[in-house]
């Protein structure tokens, strides 16, 4: 006989007894020591400068508001991935200024 409680449904559109998969979106970041660290990353990217946030003691959510204002300054693109912001291009400067004046700590690191 088949246990059918722990199964997934196909297609439904009553949320019933579905398994939520992945973090929750109202946990905080992986741990957090207080400091920003600003990664310039340019491996595994086609060539592409992409400048990796790490380190930011905010929500889900709110990671995703500030995502879009670094972007905005920047006028670039870029995704949250796993609590981390990663911003296109290699603008460390506007963004340690524009991190700094919000009111974090800020550390190059990389290089």
């Amino acid at each position: 006989m088949t246990n059918w409680s722990d199964s997934i449904p196909v297609h439904s559109k009553d949320p019933g007894r579905v398994k939520q998969n992945g973090p929750a979106h109202k946990t905080a970041t992986q741990k957090s020591d207080g400091i920003v660290r600003l990664r310039r990353e340019v491996k595994g990217r086609g060539g592409g400068t992409v400048i990796v946030i790490s380190g930011i003691p905010l929500f889900a959510p709110e990671i995703k508001e500030l995502a879009r204002l670094l972007k905005k300054t920047c006028g670039c693109g870029g995704t949250v991935k796993d609590g981390l912001i990663e911003i296109q291009g290699d603008h460390r400067d506007t963004l340690a200024a524009e991190l700094q004046a919000r009111g974090f700590k800020v550390k190059l690191a990389g290089g």
